[in-house]
This record gives C-alpha cells, structure tokens and sequence, in this order.
C-alpha cells in the first residue's frame, strides 16, 4: 500500500474507501460525497480541483469491485 496517493490511484482509494466505509454500495453514493470522503482519506496527497467525472467513476468501479468481493 503506498504511502501517498492522488486521483489516478484509484484501485487504492477503492479499497480504502471499502474499509472506512464497509456495507456502503458504492453506486448509492453521489459524487459530491465521494468527493468528500476521498480527500479526507489518511495519505490522499491530490488537489481537491483535479477531480472529474471520469476519475471519480473510475474509483466508483474500484471501489464497487472491493464492495462485491467483500459481499
């Protein structure tokens, strides 16, 4: 696990996300509170504006993959 992270680690911010908020379905979250949690992840190191849409679903996949296996 890395120490630091951004924006483009998003199999990183999936799992951990799935840990700091186990049973959540990812795909009931808005983005805005996706957003939110994300930034406040210990070791999240990216600017709050580099965010998109596209990142944003990439980790949404990411971490919906770590809530079904989790399942």
């Amino acid at each position: 696990m890395p120490n630091t992270f951004d924006w483009d680690n998003a199999e990183e911010i999936g799992i951990q996300l799935a840990e700091k908020h186990p049973g959540v379905d990812p795909l009931t979250v808005r983005f805005t509170d996706m957003h939110k949690w994300i930034v406040e992840l210990p070791g999240f190191t990216g600017d709050p504006k580099l965010s998109n849409e596209g990142k944003l679903e990439a980790i949404q996949m990411a971490w919906h993959e770590e809530f079904q296996d989790n399942e």
